[in-house]
Parts: structure tokens; C-alpha cells; sequence
């Protein structure tokens, strides 16, 4: 309850904008990595990363694989790293259930768009915290999400829950999330807020806005329930621990 600040609405067209918040002790019962593990911590959000059309070639993408599946309750999603696509009240394999038919559904200009989002996504987390790119890697899981209003039919389905993903993950240092539709005009709720002691702090997704954050317990956060219509956005998440870096997705 208490106070709601909007960080970013929907309108807006924010070149850079980022708050510094003082790091939790999240990072000291984890292999701590110089150059690369948080010592300043904060949240960030820019509309500057990605072109509408760019977005849209991405939104696609998540429709074209989450229209093979979907899941009964209101969250889908397809992770085009490990296969994962929501199916039904489980998990299916897209690489494995759908075989060579792989190649009608996503084209190699699919895949090497979303590199390339991905790798300006991690320069400009990298230049917001001061540390270097290449010591960043792309770690699970990393995926599309769709959120609908339907009913929860599984844990998989409760998306609203406020969590740290540090300590759901232990991998993440870095979180950040690609947003693929408009608050308010594609779905209603949905927003994302960082809960901080006495006040919630809100984002309003808009197609190209990322927002990025340390993945510690300075940024609890949540997602409202969507209201109506449908929301699409993309997780991507860095480790400092090489050990636990994935690689690009590739066509099979």
C-alpha cells in the first residue's frame, strides 16, 4: 500500500533514466566477481534501446511460437534457449515436439535480431553500472512471456507474487525485461512495481522499453494481475559466473 510513484509511464520517451539504490548483502553468500558483481546497485529504464519496428519483427516471434502452444491458465511462455514453451498445464519441448517444422516457424533473421537486442541490452546495463560487457554473460532462464486474464490454473500461472530474483535463481545479477506491448492500450494492470519500504515504485510497459535492475533484495518487485487484453514482454537475465552463462539461441 503506502505511497505509488510512477518511474516511467507509458507516454513517456525516456532516453536514460536511473536511480541508484544501496545493494543488499544478496551478492555476499554467492562467488563474487570484480568488475562484474554489484557493488552499486539501482534500476534503470529506456525507450532508446530498440526501434518500433524492431519491436514489432520481436513481437511477432513470441506470437508465431507461443501461437504452438500457450497455457491453459493466463501466463505462457517460450524460452527459445532451452525449448521451454508453455503447453497446456506443463512444459513442452518446441525443438524436440515440433522437430524440422522449427524452420516455417522462426527464420535465422528472427534469431539474429534477437541476438543483437539481447547484446544492446547488455551494453547499456553494463554502461549504466560502470562495468564491462564481455565480464555480463546471458544466463536461465531467459525468455518471451504472454499474460493474459485468465485464471491461474497452476503455481506456473501465479505471475503476481513480489519476489527477489537473486534469491529465486541465485544466477541473476541482472535483470531485465523487454516490453513488447502498451500499457493501456494493449492490456490493462500488468504494470510492473518495485516494492521499496513504504512505497511502491511503477513502471508502465510501452513496445521498446527496457528496464533493467540488480537482481537483489534492493529491487523486490512484482507484477499486477492483467486486467484485460494481453501483455507481452521478454526476461533477460545476466550472471557475472561464467559457470552459469548460456549460450544465443540457434536454429536447429
Amino acid at each position: 500500500d503506502g505511497l505509488t510513484e510512477v518511474l516511467a509511464h507509458r507516454g513517456e520517451n525516456l532516453q536514460d533514466k536511473f536511480i541508484e539504490v544501496p545493494c543488499s548483502e544478496d551478492y555476499d553468500s554467492h562467488k563474487r566477481f570484480e568488475g562484474c558483481t554489484p557493488r552499486k546497485c539501482g534500476r534503470g529504464v529506456t525507450d532508446a534501446v530498440i526501434t518500433r519496428e524492431e519491436v514489432e519483427r520481436i513481437r511477432r516471434i513470441a506470437e508465431r511460437g507461443l501461437s504452438l502452444g500457450g497455457s491453459d491458465g493466463g501466463a505462457s511462455i517460450l524460452d527459445l534457449h532451452s525449448g521451454a514453451l508453455s503447453l497446456g498445464k506443463h512444459f513442452v519441448n518446441l525443438y524436440r515436439y515440433f522437430g524440422d517444422k522449427i524452420q516455417d516457424i522462426f527464420t535465422e533473421e528472427d534469431f539474429a535480431l534477437y541476438r543483437d537486442v539481447r547484446q544492446r541490452i547488455q551494453q547499456r546495463i553494463a554502461q549504466a553500472f560502470g562495468i564491462s560487457s564481455a565480464s555480463m554473460y546471458l544466463t536461465k532462464p531467459t525468455f518471451f512471456s504472454r499474460i493474459n486474464s485468465t485464471g491461474a490454473k497452476t503455481t506456473h500461472d501465479e505471475y503476481w507474487h513480489p519476489h527477489v530474483d537473486k534469491v529465486t535463481y541465485g544466477s541473476f545479477d541482472y535483470t531485465s525485461l523487454l516490453y513488447l506491448s502498451d500499457y493501456s492500450e494493449d492490456f490493462g494492470g500488468g504494470r510492473f512495481i518495485f516494492m521499496d519500504a513504504g512505497s511502491n515504485k511503477t513502471i508502465e510497459p510501452r513496445a521498446g522499453r527496457v528496464s533493467f535492475f540488480t537482481s537483489g533484495s534492493e529491487n523486490l518487485h512484482r507484477v499486477e494481475k492483467v486486467r484485460w487484453g494481453t501483455r507481452y514482454a521478454i526476461t533477460i537475465s545476466f550472471t557475472c559466473n561464467p559457470d552459469h552463462g548460456i549460450g544465443d539461441p540457434v536454429l536447429m
